[in-house]
């Protein structure tokens, strides 16, 4: 893969420059409150208020004096209700009296310039706001860097998910990407940034800037879309840590050799977890705690601190139990002689209490 680094590169670089004209859909992220909700509410409240000012008008008819016929009938007050709040006056209907005149200067015009406001604030809404919103987001996605991309949200991917926001990554710097509207809706509602493509297209991954991520997490369902996505996801961006889903055990070096750093069979994983339960009754429970955030204990990995250089394995700094050193991108147990004394640049695999932990012992 090294020796093919820069001729992918520069083909990275020619194709960004071919899609660059092309106009891919747009991120999308959920609202506090929709859109139809927020007009529903401002048209609520316009109609309360004028039929507010209605019943004020019908209460105080006697100030007012229709000059077609003498009369001022509900029809009138609805009409000269709708007339004043438009701020259009013809003269038929007038108020007279005192009290009807101070009506409309403190409690009509008032009201007058709240529905103005309501309307003009729709207007905003709709057209201004929903412009700008759908520029930022494309200005969001032309910047996207350092962030997390899920390619499939399906029940892997939305565990993924969800574990990823408990664990306290912000659900801004995760992009879902799926072709299915009603998983898209489910990740949209978790507060990330979502996008309606095939995974399996070049131009749908340089829109998300792929080669600028932090992570891929793949998770499509089937094995052979599994194992495509990983090879396009590698072909673009050559340095950038992958890790995919397959459930057959056949498909497992072809997920390696198509790129992926991590391959996770999670019907192998259930495996484990049976047969740990056959041989203890919280074998399998330890272990579910340590691959959630919401246990007791979790598993972290990390680098080795300076300070921690020269020691033992079993004397972290950090005060986890360390179980495992990645050098040289070798594992080494603690039981074995290399993790005697951390060298700068060790990979740490340590077991430390839960944040969750911590906060229900406090």
């Amino acid at each position: 893969m090294a020796e093919g680094g820069e001729p992918t590169r520069r083909r990275y670089r020619v194709e960004n420059i071919r899609y660059g004209k092309r106009r891919f859909t747009p991120l999308r992220r959920a609202v506090r409150l929709p859109v139809w909700g927020d007009l529903g509410i401002r048209i609520s409240t316009a109609v309360l208020l004028i039929f507010l000012v209605v019943m004020i008008h019908w209460w105080d008819r006697s100030g007012l004096v229709d000059n077609a016929d003498g009369e001022v009938s509900f029809l009138d007050v609805v009409y000269f209700t709708m007339i004043s709040i438009t701020t259009t006056g013809f003269g038929d209907i007038t108020p007279i009296s005192d009290r009807a005149r101070l009506v409309e200067a403190v409690i009509v015009t008032p009201v007058r310039f709240a529905v103005l406001f309501i309307f003009v604030g729709t207007a905003y809404n709709f057209i201004i706001k929903h412009s700008w919103e759908k520029w930022r987001m494309a200005r969001i996605q032309e910047q996207l860097n350092d962030h997390v991309v899920v390619l499939g949200f399906g029940v892997s991917g939305s565990e993924a998910v969800e574990e990823l926001i408990e664990r306290g990554t912000d659900p801004e710097c995760i992009v879902v990407m799926d072709t299915n509207p009603e998983q898209l809706a489910l990740a949209e509602s978790l507060g990330c940034n979502v996008i309606e493509a095939d995974a399996t297209r070049d131009e749908n991954l340089e829109a998300v800037r792929i080669a600028a991520a932090q992570t891929v997490l793949v998770s499509a369902g089937r094995d052979d879309a599994s194992i495509l996505i990983v090879l396009t996801v590698r072909h673009l961006a050559p340095y950038v840590p992958i890790s995919v889903v397959v459930r057959a055990s056949d498909n497992e070096l072809l997920a390696r050799q198509a790129g992926a750093d991590n391959v996770i069979n999670p019907v192998r994983f259930t495996g484990l977890l049976l047969a740990g339960s056959a041989r203890g009754a919280h074998i399998a429970e330890y272990m579910a705690d340590l691959a959630s955030v919401t246990g007791r204990v979790q598993l972290v990995e990390r680098k080795v601190l300076p300070e921690e250089i020269g020691l033992p394995l079993t004397q972290l700094t950090t005060g986890g139990v360390g179980l495992r050193i990645y050098r040289n991108g070798k594992a080494c147990g603690f039981w074995e002689h290399q993790a005697e004394a951390l060298q700068a640049g060790d990979v740490v695999v340590e077991i430390l209490p839960s944040e969750h932990d911590e906060e229900l012992t406090e």
